[in-house]
């Protein structure tokens, strides 16, 4: 006898939408970067690494607790580009406050990268948390 869990098409429906939420945001991150964050990590840049790690957590988890929390696909959906916004608006926060920010993780200057990376998760952390109305 065939056995597929009731919930399987709708976790194929959140999972999927959700692949394509991580597929757009990691373009759209480094598209609003002016740096090539792959091509230098590629070539071991710490920096970008980090600051690139942060900020795919930090979509990540928001973008979970939309999953958890939503009523529908269009409700995730909904919160997932919230998320997206966040994310980049942690970038627009960092490099105000790191006027040196866009030359610093070329350079690999590794505590520009990390500060990047934690402020991006952090915020990430907080929008998940005030998803869950």
């Amino acid at each position: 006898m065939s056995y597929l869990p009731i919930g399987l098409p709708a976790f194929l429906s959140h999972f999927g939408l959700a692949l394509l939420l991580v597929a757009i945001f990691f373009v759209v991150y480094i598209f609003i970067t002016p740096y090539h964050e792959l091509r230098l990590i590629r070539a071991g840049n710490h920096a970008a690494a980090a600051s690139l790690a942060g900020a795919l957590l930090g979509y990540i988890v928001a973008l979970a607790s939309a999953i958890a929390n939503s009523v529908s696909l269009l409700d995730m959906l909904v919160w997932g580009v919230v998320a997206l916004v966040v994310q980049l608006l942690a970038f627009l926060i960092v490099k105000l406050l790191l006027p040196t920010l866009l030359a610093d993780i070329p350079e690999n200057r590794i505590a520009s990268g990390v500060f990047l990376g934690t402020v991006s998760l952090g915020l990430g952390l907080l929008n998940a948390a005030c998803m869950t109305y």
